[in-house]
């Protein structure tokens, strides 16, 4: 954050979440267009992680699930051959 930014926004509150409906893991809150704008959410509390911490977390978990489906399906997903058959993914 920037000095002079606001400390009550969505951008610093616990339940922000981009994928959530609303952006927000409270499922009735008002919809809020500037989310680095000031607001008055009577839901919001302040998180407890330091800024970016969560981008990076997310990175991980993507380029986890992306080693785990390329590990299932080989190169088929990134080059465009035939994947395996189901046989041979879904064998023990």
């Amino acid at each position: 954050m920037k000095c002079g930014a606001y400390l009550h926004c969505c951008l610093n509150c616990r339940f922000h979440d981009p994928h959530a409906h609303n952006e927000c893991y409270i499922p009735n809150t008002e919809w809020v267009g500037d989310r680095k704008g000031a607001n008055f959410c009577d839901e919001f509390e302040f998180r407890d992680t330091q800024p970016g911490e969560d981008e990076n977390h997310s990175e991980v978990k993507r380029e986890k699930a992306r080693k785990a489906l390329e590990a299932l399906l080989g190169d088929a997903g990134a080059t465009g051959s035939k994947p395996k058959s189901l046989d041979d993914l879904f064998k023990s």
